[in-house]
């Protein structure tokens, strides 16, 4: 029995259960079949890590600093887009975006700091 490459149809030498003609087919037959969650999976990853960098970029005296929200949009920050909470047992909701976070304070205010 001939075997197919399922992503372009050519005939398959080699092993008995080997699928595709090359390393090209494979990749392009996965990456047609996964196109749509990973685009949405990217894009967040993108966000996620922009929003890192951002909030990477401000010194950190004494495991702290202060900004505005206005400041934190201008760069291209999305509140959305954060990876987990933390809650004080004051009641204070830090969110964070791996291991840096930010407490909003209120007034358009916010500190920004890092988990150790």
């Amino acid at each position: 029995m001939e075997r197919r490459c399922l992503e372009c149809g050519e005939t398959i030498r080699g092993r008995t259960d080997k699928k595709f003609c090359a390393d090209y087919c494979r990749n392009a037959y996965n990456n047609k079949l996964n196109k749509d969650s990973r685009n949405l999976v990217r894009n967040i990853n993108n966000r996620l890590r922009k929003n890192y960098r951002i909030l990477e970029s401000f010194v950190l005296d004494g495991g702290k600093a202060k900004t505005s929200k206005s400041r934190l949009l201008d760069m291209g920050f999305h509140f959305e887009h954060i990876t987990n909470l933390y809650t004080t047992k004051k009641g204070h909701t830090y969110f964070f975006v791996y291991d840096l976070g930010y407490l909003p304070l209120g007034n358009d205010c916010y500190i920004i700091v890092k988990r150790e």
